[in-house]
This record gives structure tokens, C-alpha cells and sequence, in this order.
């Protein structure tokens, strides 16, 4: 159990690490006076990779699944490049369809779909239900667009086409069983690539409809980048994120997003690699790719939309770029192991890494910082944090190639901190070399991973007490328990107090993976689910966004006693930890708690220097059944439950078995 308990400024937290029964009355001492030790008040962010179906179908609000018609056997067996796609032939329709790439729309995106229609009937078309049934709310308006070609007489692609005017299109929104749920006009497309639009308004609620695309006379025509987004994204974004999960991302109050993921940036093979560029301008544009993960990214979500998803919610960018080698560990995913970009392109490869740099902070009079502004950013998007490299085996190969990302980064933008890869694991050869390599170049920030067992969470909470503060500070850019049950929310809220003791020298930590599509999951935990229609927080969510919310810049060091146990790490040993920060901006006093064991505590929270507190203070406690999960069926197993707390020079309260207490102490004002 974790609580957090807030006075002014400073907050405290108490956590409970093993299961034995601890009876004793527990005396918490919080001296809000104290000048305490600063740490970072940037503890907490979250770590983005499209993995579980996190960005297509999931964040990325755009509704029709293979839009572009790139799918490929080589993503998954039975895919083609049709996959989502039905054709439609009602009362009497004749026509036919197929693939081709012979003039594409653009080099990056090579396939189209090619209707040829005899005789219209009473529909002729095609369909698309989006990933699993497009999800219409009654009123609200979609826009629809597409890229398409008119086939005229003789023209190649389509010799049986009629000579004439071509006809309009027609969108339409349908029910799975055919029901009209909203038409548009789309108008005529012409002999050359043109971009047609409209905007349809639902008639009525489904969670199951389709997209129809329909001609309106006999003839050919060329479609591709067929499109339906919700006008409702996440802060009216065109091109956005999902209203509802991009809110409840949001709600977490992340200080940074790492992105575009983890495994995903160095790809299985060098082709694979994440490339930034690739990423940008119009959608039409962008050189989709199979995913490592083993479907398809279309990269409508690119780091323009990242960039912007950080602005949107306060928090800083943390891009991650491959160090110039791909995944070492994707031979299973059709790759070859680690392999490095030869050393003749790499001063190509490094100059795209500082162009990045500059799309994202330079000026708009600047090749890439125009290019940023074109998009609809003039200002810069303020980077400050750049990774390079993600969980790398540490061979000679990647020790050179991030060598030179590094010095080339540090002597054109020594303001960039870049921060380095120890390996996948908390221990072992990579970490070892990691650190080494860390060391010798005096690279600012590390970048450590780990997926325990909840038991080694509660076991290493003073894992980072003895780091040395003269070399590199670490950033905990993928760490998580094993598992999604209260009880593993409650180990990782006890290692939180830890992490927090040491923000000085850990100053970012980001849970991993944030999102997993219920169904379409290639990894678990998660610290969202969500399907098209609902979202469901973890209790491992509310942890780390009660660590958020109530996070400080000064750490005040807690006495703990009473009972056999004489301090807080005796009590740590026994099951109840505790963590208290001081937030300067409010001049609050925060104290989290938490109790993992199955007896609840007496507390008596003293606290020195109580008068520079208003009487009325917050407390917050997250307490069920450790085996109790946030899912579909108990959507609020376990959620934070809110109460006002009386404040004075010794507070009386308790910490309930398996909770996490946060007590808010606000500066008088």
C-alpha cells in the first residue's frame, strides 16, 4: 500500500512492502522547515511506442483501417494489400478491382485500388469497417477524403472505361447491415491525382459502422489515402489523436513523453529503422512500414503529431533515434540481428539526427524549422532531451556509431542532452558496458530498463541510494512489475518512494508500455487498456498519477519508527514505506505512504513547522483487493478515493492494508 500525504509544499509518502502483519502504531516525522535535498520536479512521464495496436486503431484518431492500401503478407500471413477493404456490387452492379502501383500517388506510398465499373446498379463500391467497426456518435461530424483518379478511354489502367465526363463520387455511412447513417457529395475526381473531401454528420449512434465509397456511373477511377476522422480529436487536431485516451494520457500530468517507442526505433533490419523524416508533411507523403511488432504503421501519428501532443499537454519531448545499428533481438521478426549502417553513410545518418534537432528548434527561417512551420508550428517545439539508441546490445559496432551521433550532437547542441543506452536488463554484460561507455564519453543521462517480478521492486527500493552522483543520472525509461493486480501497483509505488528519495539522481522514469488494445496485445502489462468504444486505467495508472499529480522539487528526508521496527528502512524491510517533497511553486508539503502488507497502521504524522498550513489539507487513498484488476468487467476495482484532512502539529490518521496514502498539506495563501 502507498499513501501520499502533502504539507505546503512538501510531499510525504508511506508505502508497505511485504504481506506480514504489522499491528504497531506508525510515527511519521516531516520537518516542512527543513531545507531538504532538491530533486527533479520532472519525475514522472510517460513512454509512447505503437505496440499492442497503441497508435493505428488506437491514439490516432483516424477511423478507416489500410487506408492507403499498403498492407503486405510480409506484416502478418493472411494479409494482402485489400485487407479491410470488401467490394461492394448491390441490385445489379458490375465491376471489378485490383491493385496497382504503376503511377503511384507518391513514391512513398507506391499502391492504389482501381475500380472499374459496367453498370452501377443499386450501389457499386467499397467498404471499410475500420479496425474491428467504425465507431459513430450520433450528431457529430466526420470528415471524409480521398485521392483519386479519373480512367478515361484507352488510358492503360482501364480500357473498358467510358468516354465522358467522370461522375461524382458518393461517401456514405452505413450500419453493417446497410443502413444509411450519413451521405456527402464528394464531387468529381479528374485525370490527374486529386485530393476530394466532405464532411458527414452521423444520424444517429453506432460502434459498429463502415465507410462506403461509391461511384455514381459506369467507368474507372483510381482511389487511394482513403480517410474518415472524427472533427471531436483531442483538442480539435486535424490529423489528431482520439479524444477520450489521448485524455485520460493527459490526466497522468506527464512532465515528458518518450516516443516514437522503444524496440520500434531500431527496427529488425536497417530498413526498418524509425526514420523522423519519413514521418512528416502531408499524409499522402509519408513512407509507411511494417511494424517491428508485427502489423502495419502507417506513421499518420509522426513526430509532428508527437511534437505537438507535448505542447498540447505541458510536457517536454524526449524523441528517441536509432544510434545507428537495428534491433539485435529481431531475427524472429524476419530480421537479421544487429547490424550497423555502414560507416560511409553515417555522416548522412548523423546530419538527419541533427536535422531533427533543428526541425524541432529552429528558427521558421530555417531549412527544417520551415518545414515545421508549413505543418502549422512557427514557434519551436523547445527539445531538450534527445535518446539515442534503445536497449542496444553494447558490441563494437554500436560503440562506435553512437560515439559519433554523440560527439557530432554535443559539439553542434552541447544545450541537448543526450541521453545513452545501458541495456534491457537492470544487471548484466550490456549494462556493464553501457555504463563503461557512459563513463568515458561523460554522457549526461543513461538510459536503464528493467520488468521484474513485484517482489524484486519491493526488495530494491534503496537501489539507487548508493549511485554514484558524479556520474551520469539516470533516466528509468522503461520499468514495470509484472503484472496489472493492485499488488503490483502497490511494488511499484513502494520503489516510487525510492525513486523519489533519489530524483537528484534519477531524474526522469517513464512506466512501459503506456498503451494495449484489448485483443490486439503483443505484450502485457500495459498501464492503459482501451477497446474502440471504452478506456480502462490500471490501478498501476492511478499510482503513477497520484506520484504525478503530488510531485515536489525538494526532498524532505521522513523519520519512521515505533513499534520493533527503529527507521525507515527497517520499516521499508517490513512492508511501509514513505517519501515526502516539498513543491516550492505552492509551498505545499506532500507525504505518500505506502502499506503492502495485510494489517492497517495507526499513523501519527508530526509535523514541524504545521502553522505554515491551512487547517483543511487533502488526503488521497488507493486501497482493494491486491489481487483485485481495472478490466472490463470491474472497470473500478481499485480508484482513488479523496477526503479532506485536518492539519495541525500531529496528524491521526490510517494507512489501510494494501494502500497507497498521499497526504496534500497547502500552503497557507
Amino acid at each position: 500500500m502507498v499513501s501520499l500525504i502533502r504539507v505546503g509544499s512538501v510531499v510525504l509518502s508511506v508505502c508497505a512492502l511485504t504481506t506480514a502483519a504489522l499491528a504497531e502504531t506508525v510515527t511519521v516525522s516531516v520537518d516542512a522547515r527543513a531545507a531538504g535535498r532538491p530533486i527533479s520536479p520532472d519525475l514522472l512521464g510517460i513512454f509512447f511506442e505503437d505496440i499492442n495496436y497503441a497508435a493505428d486503431g488506437g491514439l490516432y484518431a483516424e477511423l478507416v483501417q489500410n487506408r492507403s492500401f499498403e498492407y503486405s503478407p510480409l506484416e502478418q500471413p493472411t494479409w494482402t494489400p485489400l485487407t479491410g477493404w470488401e467490394l461492394i456490387a448491390r441490385g445489379g452492379a458490375k465491376l471489378k478491382w485490383e491493385v496497382d502501383n504503376s503511377e503511384p500517388l507518391h513514391p512513398n506510398n507506391p499502391q492504389c485500388v482501381i475500380l472499374k465499373v459496367n453498370a452501377v446498379g443499386e450501389g457499386a463500391g467499397i467498404a471499410n469497417a475500420g479496425f474491428g467497426g467504425i465507431v459513430l456518435r450520433e450528431g457529430e461530424q466526420y470528415d471524409v477524403s480521398l485521392f483519386a483518379k479519373h480512367l478515361f478511354k484507352g488510358d492503360r489502367w482501364s480500357q473498358t472505361a467510358n468516354e465522358g465526363d467522370p461522375a461524382p463520387l458518393v461517401a456514405r455511412l452505413e450500419t453493417a447491415n446497410g443502413e444509411v447513417l450519413g451521405e456527402a457529395n464528394l464531387g468529381a475526381p479528374t485525370r490527374e491525382w486529386t485530393r476530394l473531401a466532405a464532411t458527414i454528420t452521423a444520424k444517429r449512434s453506432d460502434d459498429a459502422a463502415r465507410l462506403v465509397v461509391l461511384m455514381t456511373a459506369p467507368g474507372g477511377v483510381a482511389l487511394d489515402e482513403i480517410s474518415l476522422f472524427p472533427q471531436k480529436t483531442f483538442r480539435g487536431r486535424k490529423n489528431g489523436l482520439r479524444a477520450d485516451l489521448a485524455q485520460v494520457i493527459a490526466d497522468l500530468k506527464p512532465k515528458f513523453v518518450r516516443f516514437p517507442g522503444g524496440c520500434l526505433v531500431h527496427g529488425h533490419a536497417l530498413n526498418n529503422m524509425y526514420r523522423w523524416k519519413d514521418t512528416i508533411g502531408p499524409i499522402e507523403q509519408r513512407r509507411g512500414q511494417k511494424n517491428l511488432w508485427g502489423y502495419h504503421q502507417s506513421v499518420g501519428l509522426g513526430y509532428f503529431e508527437y511534437f505537438q501532443f507535448c505542447e498540447d499537454i505541458g510536457a517536454a519531448p524526449l524523441p528517441v533515434v536509432p544510434a545507428g545499428v537495428c534491433c539485435q533481438n529481431a531475427a524472429h521478426r524476419h530480421g537479421v540481428g544487429q547490424r550497423g549502417i555502414p560507416l560511409d553513410q553515417m555522416d548522412d545518418y548523423i546530419q538527419e539526427v541533427l536535422d531533427l534537432i533543428e526541425y524541432a528548434n529552429g528558427p521558421a527561417t530555417s531549412t527544417w524549422g520551415a518545414k515545421r512551420a508549413e505543418a502549422g508550428q512557427p514557434e519551436p517545439f523547445g527539445l531538450k532531451y534527445l535518446g539515442v539508441g534503445n536497449e542496444d546490445r553494447i558490441t563494437p559496432e554500436f560503440k562506435e556509431r553512437f560515439e559519433m551521433i554523440y560527439r557530432a550532437v554535443k559539439a553542434k547542441h552541447p544545450e541537448i542532452v543526450v541521453i545513452g543506452t545501458v541495456g534491457p536488463f537492470h544487471e548484466g554484460e550490456d549494462f556493464d558496458a553501457g555504463w563503461k561507455i557512459a563513463d568515458e564519453l561523460r554522457v549526461e543521462m543513461v538510459d536503464e530498463h528493467y520488468y521484474v517480478a513485484p517482489e524484486w521492486l519491493l526488495a530494491n527500493t534503496r537501489r539507487y541510494d548508493a549511485y554514484d552522483r558524479k556520474r551520469s543520472k539516470v533516466y528509468l525509461g522503461e520499468w514495470a512489475s509484472r503484472g496489472n493486480k493492485f499488488h503490483n501497483a502497490l511494488a511499484e509505488a513502494a520503489y516510487l518512494t525510492g525513486l523519489e528519495r533519489n530524483a537528484d539522481i534519477v531524474p526522469l522514469a517513464s512506466y512501459a508500455p503506456l498503451l494495449g488494445k484489448l485483443g490486439n496485445t503483443q505484450w502485457n502489462p500495459n498501464l492503459i487498456y482501451f477497446t474502440n468504444t471504452a478506456v480502462y486505467p490500471t490501478a498501476n495508472y492511478y499510482v503513477q498519477q497520484l506520484f504525478s499529480l503530488h510531485s515536489g522539487d525538494t526532498w524532505l528526508e521522513p523519520g519512521v519508527s515505533g513499534g520493533e521496527a527503529a527507521n525507515a528502512i527497517e520499516w521499508e524491510k517490513r512492508g511501509f514505506a514513505v517519501s515526502a517533497v516539498r513543491d516550492s511553486r505552492s509551498g505545499d508539503v506532500i507525504v505518500k505512504l505506502v502499506n503492502t502488507g495485510a494489517d492497517a497502521h495507526t499513523l501519527n504524522v508530526r509535523i514541524a513547522g504545521a502553522g505554515s498550513f491551512a487547517k483543511e489539507g487533502v488526503k488521497i487513498v488507493l486501497t482493494g483487493d491486491p489481487a483485485a484488476v481495472n478490466d472490463a468487467k470491474t472497470p473500478r476495482a481499485v480508484v482513488p478515493q479523496t477526503t479532506t484532512l485536518a492539519v495541525g502539529e500531529e496528524i491521526a490518521c490510517e494507512a489501510p492494508a494494501h494502500s497507497l496514502t498521499v497526504l496534500r498539506l497547502t500552503a497557507k495563501r
